[in-house]
C-alpha cells in the first residue's frame, strides 16, 4: 500500500468512525436488545450489530476488493492475510456500554498483506480518537504521541490486566501472576482492551496483558502502539497473529521481555 492509498483510506475510515460514534450516542439510551454469546458475561447489543454492519456496507461499496474481519459476523472467514483487511470491533467494552454508558470504543485496524497500515481507537463518549498511519507516528486527536520511555523499570510499571489472571491456571499459573502483581507498581482494569492499548501507546499505562483476545480486540491498538515503539505478541513472545485468538502482551519495549520471562515461569 503506497502513501497515497493509505492516506485516502485513512481519511475515509476516520469520517466513518465519527459518523458511527454519533449514531451510537444518538441511540444508546433507547431500549437495547441485549444477547449473550460465548457465556453470560459476553454481551452483544443491537447497536454492536448495527455499527458493524454500518462499516461493512460502506467498505463493500467503496472498497469491494478489501476483506473484513468483524466481531459480530458480518465479515469474512479468512485463512491468509493477503490483500487489504479491515479488522473491526464496533463496540469494544460492551459490558461497560450496557451498564455504565461510557468507557467503550470503536476499534479498527487495517492491514495490507499482513502489515499494519492504519489504526483507530475511538473513545465514543469522550470524543477522543487515537489514530496512526504506518511510518507517520501516532496521535491522540491532533496531538502526536511521544515515543515510549525506554528507561521504564518494571517496579515502576502500571499494567492493565483483569482478575482472571489471578484465578485461572489455564495459561499461566496464578501464583506466578500474584507474584507479578506484587512486583509491578500497580494494576488497572477498565473493561475495554482497545482503550487499555490506547493508554499504553499514550504512555499513561506501561503494558496490557489479556488471557484471550480476538484479532478485533487488539488490531487497532497494536498498529497504534507500533508507531510509538510498543511491542505486541503472545505470552511466549511470538509475534501477533491477526487471524488467531490468543493470550496477548502489549508493552513498553523496556519491560516487554521482562514480562515474557516472568510469564514463562508459570506457563503450562
Amino acid at each position: 500500500m503506497d502513501q497515497q492509498q493509505r492516506q485516502e483510506i485513512y481519511e475515509t475510515a476516520r469520517q466513518w468512525i465519527y459518523e458511527a460514534g454519533a449514531q451510537i450516542r444518538g441511540h444508546m439510551n433507547e431500549p437495547l436488545d441485549i444477547e449473550t454469546k460465548s457465556n453470560p458475561n459476553d454481551l452483544v447489543t443491537v447497536l454492536d450489530k448495527q455499527t458493524e454492519k454500518f462499516f461493512v456496507d460502506r467498505i463493500h461499496h467503496r472498497y469491494p476488493e478489501h476483506h473484513i474481519i468483524g466481531e459480530e459476523g458480518f465479515g469474512d472467514t479468512l485463512s491468509q492475510v493477503d490483500g487489504t483487511i479491515w479488522i473491526i470491533d464496533p463496540i469494544d467494552g460492551t459490558m461497560n456500554f450496557v451498564h455504565q454508558k461510557r468507557t467503550f470504543a470503536i476499534s479498527i485496524g487495517i492491514l495490507h498483506n499482513g502489515v499494519g497500515e492504519i489504526g483507530f481507537i475511538y473513545d465514543v463518549m469522550d470524543d477522543t480518537l487515537y489514530h496512526a498511519k504506518r511510518g507517520e507516528g501516532a496521535f491522540k486527536n491532533d496531538s502526536q504521541l511521544a515515543p515510549l520511555d525506554k528507561e521504564k523499570k518494571i517496579k515502576e510499571a502500571i499494567v492493565g490486566m483483569n482478575h482472571f489472571w489471578l484465578c485461572d491456571n489455564k495459561v499461566v499459573d496464578y501464583t506466578v501472576m500474584q507474584k507479578f502483581v506484587r512486583t509491578v507498581r500497580g494494576t488497572r482494569t477498565i473493561g475495554s482492551a482497545a482503550l487499555e492499548l490506547a493508554h499504553v501507546a499514550e504512555g499513561v499505562q506501561d503494558a496490557y496483558l489479556a488471557l484471550s483476545l480476538a484479532p478485533w480486540d487488539v488490531a487497532g491498538g497494536i498498529i497504534i502502539n507500533a508507531e510509538v515503539g510498543g511491542i505486541a505478541g503472545d505470552v511466549d513472545g511470538n509475534p501477533w497473529n491477526p487471524l488467531k485468538r490468543s493470550a496477548a502482551v502489549v508493552a513498553n519495549p523496556s519491560i516487554h521481555n521482562y514480562i515474557i520471562e516472568f510469564l514463562k515461569e508459570g506457563r503450562k
